[in-house]
């Protein structure tokens, strides 16, 4: 098969297996979003999955509604966050409201093979939106909003809205079926300084001589923990008490990298080491 048939045959009815074995290789898997040769857009209900009726409000039902105008008849695919996604049909459309008849429940599995938490010192505005927008999509399970002595931002307590829908949102394009939980904020000496036999814990530093692909080229852990400083590094006291904990100091470089693609970047690394 040459290269532009092998890629028609991905596009048009597979996608290649996100968890290949480490030194395997990837296989062709049916693609659950077409059916009958149509792509089925993908919808996130907030209530469990549990029957064979699902109703969608809010944002998801005016976008399915207002946006895409889909009406009833029209098959969808839908999810609820536990795993799971399932193929609908819009029954009733309302003008704030979808009811929908459940057909089938997908077991797909397009998680990383491991635990991954990214702690971050989020950046200004919309930048956040972005990072969080694609860890999500490269597979990170948990991230934490820190606050390091540079830190720019004082992340709030809690989560916004705008932040835990963008991670709905990247689910909804990723195909991934779990959502990234956005946990509270915390100070980064605290999250840092716990005791977590088992987990390869990395964070980035200029002054690093380590790679990633170099700890990952060991048996790979059950978790992995990232942790990326404010655009001002994080401080000699950060570092040092990072040392102690057994964190690993990893170099992304010889270029000085915003936060957002210092995140992007290590994740990467970490993500497609690790499958």
């Amino acid at each position: 098969m040459t290269a532009a048939l092998a890629c028609e045959a991905v596009q048009g009815s597979g996608h290649l297996r996100s968890q290949a074995p480490r030194g395997g290789s990837y296989q062709f898997t049916p693609n659950p979003h077409r059916f009958m040769g149509i792509l089925l857009h993908r919808f996130f209900s907030e209530s469990p999955l549990t029957s064979d009726q699902a109703c969608l409000v809010g944002a998801e039902a005016h976008h399915l509604l207002h946006v895409l105008r889909l009406g009833v008849g029209d098959g969808v695919i839908l999810f609820d966050g536990e795993g799971a996604e399932f193929r609908a049909r819009v029954e009733v459309a309302g003008r704030q409201k979808v009811e929908l008849t459940i057909e089938q429940r997908i077991e797909t599995d397009r998680e990383l093979p491991f635990a991954l938490t990214l702690g971050v010192a989020l950046p200004k505005g919309d930048r956040q939106r972005w990072l969080i927008e694609k860890v999500t999509e490269l597979g990170v399970s948990r991230i934490v909003p820190l606050h390091c002595e540079r830190s720019v931002v004082q992340a709030s307590r809690r989560p916004s809205q705008r932040l835990q829908r963008a991670v709905i949102e990247a689910c909804k394009q990723c195909g991934r079926n779990c959502l990234t939980e956005i946990a509270p904020s915390q100070d980064f000496l605290e999250w840092a300084g716990r005791a977590l036999p088992g987990t390869l814990r990395l964070f980035a530093h200029p002054e690093a001589s380590q790679r990633i692909q170099e700890l990952l080229s060991r048996e790979l852990p059950a978790e992995v923990e990232i942790a990326i400083g404010p655009e001002g590094g994080f401080s000699p006291k950060e570092f040092a008490a990072a040392r102690y904990a057994g964190w690993h100091p990893v170099n992304l470089g010889p270029r000085w990298l915003r936060v957002e693609t210092a995140a992007v970047a290590a994740v990467s690394a970490v993500a497609l080491g690790g499958v």
